[in-house]
């Protein structure tokens, strides 16, 4: 009797070159798709201080000062978005801002637009897993910055 060896299968199949690069162009899209609506919807109507974003921060009681402060987190997020050594940090941070926007829309605005957050919240969650392996350069850069005084 012949002996048959059969190899074993591998324990993750295998994604195809093409299916991976679709992937990254598709994730790079919505992160860059994520940065302009940060940048352009969200952030810029808070830092020219258009009226809706002041009436908005007036009747949550923050004024001014919480709706420039959240404008520029806002826009300092969108920018390293599309930086690759700081993209999944900024979804990380993004992220913990969407939080604070959904807590916001329920307590509020009665949940209004709540949805809005949430979804971004998941876009961005996915970002950061994906891009995470850029921490670890992060963290090398920011280690050699500190070494080098």
């Amino acid at each position: 009797m012949p002996e048959t060896t059969a190899s074993p299968a591998p324990a993750v199949p295998a994604v195809p070159a093409r299916g991976r690069g679709l992937r990254r162009v598709a994730l790079r899209a919505v992160q860059v798709l994520l940065a302009l609506f940060f940048a352009l919807a969200s952030a810029l109507p808070k830092l020219i201080g258009h009226s809706s974003a002041a009436d908005t921060f007036a009747e949550m009681g923050w004024g001014d000062a919480g709706m420039y402060a959240i404008g520029v987190l806002e826009l300092a997020g969108a920018v390293a978005l599309v930086v690759p050594v700081l993209q999944s940090v900024a979804a990380t941070a993004l992220s913990a801002l969407m939080v604070g926007a959904f807590v916001v829309q329920l307590t509020y605005f009665d949940g209004e637009n709540a949805a809005t957050p949430l979804v971004l919240l998941v876009l961005l969650v996915v970002i950061a897993r994906a891009r995470r392996g850029h921490n670890e350069e992060l963290r090398r850069l920011v280690g050699d910055r500190v070494r080098r005084g």
